[in-house]
């Protein structure tokens, strides 16, 4: 892997992940209780061996440049960098980043000392992918740039940018979010090319583009200087199908584009099943996160059934079902909580303050005595008073106020808000 360098885009305003995005970016967003979104990616190269990596950040940056910092260090023996490029005023442009080339082109100068081949990552997605094959099959097929692609249902085609592929596996077409059943039927790609990545396709007759491409490095510089479009996916790529070798990795693990409240919320869901479908429970391939030797979680008098408890929490007396309990976690007695996400704090509160808070009338961090909290996000360092219920009792699917947020019928409470005792939303 020594002949690729890696850049992961850390994206937009994330307005479809808000109010988690208020105060940081998409990557920088916790996830499984004791992990941020740039991990997934982070791990992944390290785990294939790219020590090569530029991180691209715009909104927000200051908490995902601090967590970098503080969990991903090179000694001086070892081989690899990391760079973080946020965007910039310079001489040649003042704008900021307009898409995913942009954000590349604005950055050129400083891939020039990048390795043969470039892999572009997002800072937003959920998978375990070993780019060592993505690479190998990229050489073998002498490609220009090889995007990797999942096979879906043509249901599910209208939310994806979708491809056609020829036996070779050259992609030979692309189009976003196609609907019409003339053109679903005319991308229905062939059963014998499935088999040869060893997938057994079902009956998924489509490949829709994960937001992964490996480019060769010249064919990528050459691209960005004569097509001047914004968005890898969306227009460089679609442009340079007819004149560029464009091939298709077929990748069938888990992949989840979890920008949305709701696909953020259904995957931790899903990390409290039994056996979910993507595993953070992996000895040969961890994720790696900032270490931060916390205690173990002290559990008192509590019932809990199918969640995760992440270190450093202290539980007293509640009953916590289908939930992911993020670090230092502070949940008081007669605590209901059931499908929700409660993501902990940054510091423990000693008893000193904790007395100061009850001389004020002020929430503890964490959460208090008597709450009820059910399809809820609470962020990290929020005070939830006592008796609080957090239950969308009006049934509202989408509402902006001052001390909370419903989006797809999930209330939301954002970082470091106070809750008043015996607030019921």
């Amino acid at each position: 892997m020594n002949n690729m360098t890696a850049v992961i885009l850390g994206g937009g305003r994330g307005s479809r992940l808000d109010p988690l995005t208020q105060v940081r970016s998409k990557p920088a967003v916790p996830i499984g209780g004791k992990f941020r979104l740039i991990d997934i990616p982070m791990s992944n190269c390290l785990h294939a061996g790219v020590r090569d990596i530029f991180i691209l950040t715009q909104f927000n940056t200051e908490s995902l440049h601090r967590h970098i910092y503080d969990s991903y260090r090179f000694d001086n023996f070892s081989r690899g960098s990391i760079r973080i490029l946020a965007a910039q005023q310079t001489t040649e442009n003042n704008d900021w980043y307009q898409g995913t080339a942009d954000a590349v082109r604005k950055n050129i100068n400083f891939f020039k000392s990048a390795h043969e081949h470039i892999i572009i990552l997002s800072g937003d997605h959920l998978y375990r992918m070993d780019y060592r094959s993505f690479l190998r099959f990229h050489i073998e097929k002498d490609a220009d740039i090889t995007i990797a692609v999942k096979p879906v249902h043509e249901k599910d085609a209208g939310e994806f940018g979708i491809l056609k592929a020829n036996k070779e596996g050259r992609i030979t077409e692309f189009v976003e979010k196609p609907r019409e059943k003339e053109v679903l039927d005319s991308l229905h790609i062939e059963e014998t090319l499935f088999h040869e990545f060893h997938i057994d396709p079902g009956e998924r007759r489509h490949i829709a583009s994960m937001g992964i491409y490996i480019f060769k490095k010249e064919v990528l510089f050459k691209l960005l200087e004569n097509n001047k479009k914004e968005d890898f996916g969306k227009e460089i790529i679609p442009d340079s199908l007819t004149e560029k070798k464009v091939f298709a990795y077929f990748f069938d693990g888990y992949w989840e584009d979890i920008g949305t409240i709701r696909a953020f919320f259904e995957a931790h869901m899903d990390f409290t099943t039994p056996i979910p479908k993507f595993n953070f429970y992996d000895e040969k391939y961890p994720f790696f996160t900032h270490p931060r030797y916390l205690p173990a979680s002290k559990i008192n008098q509590c019932q809990i059934n199918h969640s995760v408890i992440s270190e450093g929490s202290i539980l007293l007396g509640s009953i916590i079902e289908h939930a992911v309990i993020g670090i230092r976690s502070f949940i008081d007695e007669g605590t209901l909580i059931q499908r929700s996400i409660i993501m902990g704090n940054a510091r423990y509160e000693h008893i000193v303050e904790r007395d100061r808070n009850q001389d004020s009338h002020t929430p503890n961090l964490g959460i208090g005595k008597n709450c009820i909290i059910r399809n809820s996000i609470v962020d990290m360092d929020c005070r939830i008073g006592n008796n609080v219920q957090l239950i969308n009792k009006d049934n509202q699917k989408e509402v902006r106020e001052k001390l909370y947020t419903i989006r797809d019928g999930i209330i939301i409470i954002a970082k470091g808000t106070v809750i008043p005792d015996n607030t019921i939303i």
